[in-house]
C-alpha cells in the first residue's frame, strides 16, 4: 500500500514538472511571437512609407498592431527613420 501511495506521488510530480515546463514553453512562445509581429509591422511601415514608424502607437493605428499590455511589455526605441528599431518584448510578472 505505502508502494502504491509513493508510485502516484511520483507520477503526480512528473505530471506536476511537465505541466510546467508546458507554460514557459507556452510564455516564450508569446513573447516570441509579438516581437515578430513588432518585427513584420515596422518592416511593412518601412516598406510603404520610407520610414520606420517612430513608436508603437503609429503602428498600433496605422498597421493594426496588437499588443496586450496586460501580459506584455514592448521596448521600442527609434535610432533614426532609416534604422530599424531596437525592439524587446518582456513578458509581465503577475
Amino acid at each position: 500500500m505505502i508502494a502504491c501511495g509513493a508510485a502516484l506521488m511520483a507520477v503526480l510530480l512528473v505530471f506536476s514538472l511537465a505541466l510546467r515546463q508546458v507554460d514557459v514553453s507556452r510564455k516564450a512562445e508569446g513573447v516570441r511571437i509579438l516581437e515578430e509581429s513588432v518585427r513584420r509591422s515596422a518592416a511593412a511601415c518601412y516598406a510603404a512609407e520610407g520610414m520606420y514608424p517612430p513608436d508603437l502607437a503609429y503602428l498600433q493605428e496605422h498597421y493594426g498592431l496588437q499588443i496586450d499590455g496586460s501580459r506584455y511589455t514592448v521596448c521600442y526605441s527609434v535610432f533614426g527613420a532609416n534604422m530599424m528599431p531596437d525592439i524587446t518584448v518582456l513578458e509581465t510578472v503577475s
